[in-house]
C-alpha cells in the first residue's frame, strides 16, 4: 500500500461518518425503516468515494491492486469495529442479523475502490 497510515485513517473515517449519521437518523429506523435503509448505503457510498478519490488520486504502479487492497482493508476495519459494538457491545446483535442488516452494505466498500482502481488502470493503459 502506498500509505498504510493514510489508508487506516481514511478507513476509520469511512466507518465513523456513517456511524455518526446512523446515530443521528436512528429514530427513522422505527418510524420509517425504508428511508433509514435507503440513507445508510448512500452515506457509505459517499464516504468510500470521497476517501477513495483522496487516497487514489496519487499515482501508483498498480491502481487496480491498490484499490482492491484499500477496499479490503476498509471493509475489515468496518466489520471489526462493528462486531465489537454489535455482538459484544451495547447494541447486541447476532452475527446472522448483523450480516443481513449491516454487513452486506459494506460490500460497497471494496466494490467501489476496486472499481476506481480499475478505471485508473484502464485510463493509464489507454494513455500509454
Amino acid at each position: 500500500m502506498r500509505s498504510l497510515k493514510t489508508a487506516l485513517l481514511y478507513g476509520f473515517l469511512v466507518w465513523l461518518i456513517p456511524f455518526v449519521v446512523s446515530f443521528l437518523v436512528f429514530p427513522l429506523r422505527t418510524s420509517n425503516r425504508a428511508l433509514f435503509e435507503s440513507i445508510m448505503p448512500v452515506v457509505v457510498t459517499f464516504c468510500v468515494v470521497l476517501f477513495g478519490v483522496l487516497y487514489l488520486r496519487k499515482p501508483t504502479a498498480s491502481p487496480l491492486r491498490e484499490g482492491t487492497l484499500l477496499g479490503t482493508l476498509w471493509l475489515a476495519i468496518s466489520i471489526v469495529i462493528d462486531l465489537a459494538m454489535f455482538m459484544e457491545g451495547p447494541m447486541k446483535m447476532s452475527l446472522p442479523d448483523y450480516i443481513a442488516d449491516i454487513g452486506l452494505t459494506y460490500l460497497i466498500i471494496p466494490t467501489a475502490t476496486a472499481g476506481m482502481g480499475w478505471v485508473l488502470q484502464d485510463t493509464r493503459s489507454s494513455q500509454a
